[in-house]
């Protein structure tokens, strides 16, 4: 079961999933809160994070 809750971090909202006893932090919701969504999609855009995600 997946329960999701959520932080306020610096006037931030960041959502925590736990999944089987794990705990996983939204890194979208924390750069949408820094930089908002053109850092977002240039980060996707980034070779090395592309890289990252396939494996």
């Amino acid at each position: 079961m997946v329960e999701k809750r959520s932080i306020v971090v610096q006037g931030a909202v960041v959502a925590i999933t736990t999944h089987r006893e794990q705990d996983y932090i939204s890194l979208t919701d924390m750069l949408r809160a820094k930089d908002g969504d053109f850092f977002i999609s240039d980060w996707l855009r980034n070779r090395n994070t592309v890289e990252f995600l396939g494996i």
